[in-house]
């Protein structure tokens, strides 16, 4: 038997773009005298839909479209994932399902068993879970269908949901030959790896063979890496879809290929989540080109490479928007990345804005002392400089604050924290390092001057992060702990040998800075647990 598992980039609601894409998929199988193709989860609306699904003619516009799928199945079978209405009775009026068409017939749906609804998910918000199983027989193989969660909860690796059902279990008491699953799993860092264990696991437990087809792309925040996976019956990986790009992978199960090495992620792999999401960001809002504050800083060096691989040197507008404490390097910093990247450049000093806004707010500040009323006024203006040129350019202006000065509020709202995207949100200042040595390890792109050098806002003279943040070695394993591990204070504290009153601050400063966060653009999500879609925390809360 030939599988051809097709690891597809939808659109979310463009379902007619979706199904043209299944479409000529199943065309390119059928050419190939493949005996099925196996697509992802949700396949003809794209995951995560969210309250799209509650407009009844988005559902009525999924069934007349697997009609046209139907009618281009002949000789092969087709498993194909879309939301139906809930004809029987329960508590919710959807179901997420696969149709298994053979042969232009539709022979039989699979209703999603297990519902996640922790960190970015929320299926339980709209379907009701389904109740039985299905297996279809090909070539003399009884073949079983899950969806996605369906077989992550066998292998130990959901968060914080224990499931009175385990699809993995019943279906191991029906003798299948074979199990296909629909996916849409999102990316983080670490996560192929934990997927070709998920599907191990269900391999020998079954004793079958397991293919998982995964959505690759992005949908706002949240990154598809692809990696599909083919595993024998032994657990053994024989073949791994393409990461962070579609694939038509080809599975034959009478002629395998050979064993595969596990694959171990690298920070390559993190670069190109982070690119396909700015990529896919644009793509699929229609706009084609960007700006972004170059400050000579670290953050927006690591931005601006990002972007230009994404968009092309030719769709990045950069600006360097000095004031009187910007240093010397700094400016000489941000000219020269520009150049060794090939995108537009301008310098445009801010210090007759900012003198104008004092002199304005004078009669306001009178017997007032200087403090971050006046660094904050800075980034306001170099905010509204980028805005200004969004709008009448057409541009989508990229945020560069990343995760450990996000977690602290160490940005400044409608300043350095507007834009359209904020591309390295999810990012801890320490992996922004990482990552600007990687992007220089044949070559030196980003400055060195700028990997050497104290990181700075420049907002007033000798300015230095250390001066109000301590240093992100130490900051960044408190966020770990604290935010995507759930330690308590005490916990951090006992683990790393750290300060009460360092560890108490900090943690303080996270809650205390959620107003800001709540007003930041969009991020992309490429960490357990991201600042923005599926962390959700009060605002207004005493618990501390």
């Amino acid at each position: 038997m030939k599988i051809i598992v097709s690891q597809i980039n939808p659109t979310i609601g463009d379902i007619c773009a979706n199904t043209k894409k299944v479409i000529e998929c199943i065309d390119l199988a059928i050419k190939q005298d493949v005996d099925l193709i196996l697509f992802p989860e949700l396949t003809l609306c794209g995951y995560p839909p969210e309250d799209l699904v509650l407009h009844e003619s988005f559902i009525n516009s999924m069934h007349e479209h697997l009609e046209q799928v139907v009618k281009v199945s002949k000789n092969i079978v087709v498993v194909v994932g879309l939301v139906r209405k809930n004809t029987s009775h329960g508590e919710k009026p959807l179901l997420n399902s696969a149709c298994i068409i053979q042969d232009q017939k539709i022979i039989g749906f699979y209703e999603k068993w297990l519902l996640p609804t922790y960190d970015v998910f929320d299926e339980r918000r709209y379907f009701e879970p389904g109740k039985t199983l299905f297996t279809f027989n090909l070539q003399g193989k009884k073949i079983g269908i899950t969806i996605c969660e369906d077989v992550w909860q066998h292998a130990g690796y959901v968060d914080r949901t224990k499931y009175p059902r385990d699809p993995i279990v019943e279906l191991s008491k029906e003798n299948i030959d074979l199990l296909l699953n629909l996916s849409a799993s999102p990316y983080r860092f670490t996560k192929s790896d934990l997927r070709v264990e998920v599907c191990q696991k269900a391999a020998r437990t079954l004793q079958a063979p397991v293919i998982l087809c995964c959505q690759v792309g992005a949908n706002t925040q949240i990154v598809f890496d692809g990696y599909s996976v083919f595993v024998d019956e032994k657990g053994d990986l024989r073949s791994l879809g393409k990461g962070f790009e579609e694939d038509q992978m080809l599975v034959d199960l009478q002629n395998p290929s050979p064993v595969l090495t596990k694959k171990k992620e690298t920070l390559e792999d993190l670069y190109k989540a982070l690119v396909l999401g700015v990529r896919d960001y644009f793509h699929k809002l229609g706009f084609t080109k960007a700006c972004l504050g170059l400050s000579g800083g670290i953050d927006s060096a690591l931005v601006c490479c990002i972007a230009r691989e994404a968009l092309g040197s030719q769709n990045i507008f950069a600006i360097s928007m000095p004031s009187k404490y910007t240093s010397k390097q700094s400016k000489i910093d941000a000219e020269k990345l520009a150049d060794n990247l090939g995108i537009s450049f301008e310098e445009d000093c801010i210090d007759s804005l900012f003198t104008c806004f004092l002199e304005n707010l004078s009669p306001f500040f009178k017997e007032k002392k200087g403090d971050v009323t006046e660094e904050n006024l800075q980034a306001r203006i170099r905010g509204m400089i980028l805005m200004a040129l969004s709008n009448k350019h057409g541009y989508i202006t990229l945020s560069c604050s990343n995760k450990s000065e996000a977690a602290l509020g160490y940005t400044t709202l409608y300043g350095d924290s507007c834009g359209g995207l904020g591309v390295i949100g999810d990012v801890l200042k320490t992996d922004v390092y990482r990552l600007c040595r990687w992007i220089n390890r044949e070559k030196e792109i980003i400055p060195s001057s700028i990997l050497e050098k104290a990181p700075s806002a420049e907002l007033r003279l000798d300015q230095k992060d250390t001066d109000t943040l301590p240093d992100y070695a130490i900051l960044d394993k408190i966020l770990m702990e604290y935010v995507e591990n759930y330690l308590s204070m005490d916990e951090i504290i006992e683990k790393h040998n750290l300060p009460k009153e360092l560890v108490w601050d900090i943690i303080r400063k996270i809650h205390l800075s959620e107003y800001k966060r709540r007003q930041s653009p969009p991020i992309l999500r490429i960490s357990k647990k991201a600042f923005g879609v599926g962390r959700r925390y009060p605002i207004v809360q005493n618990w501390l």
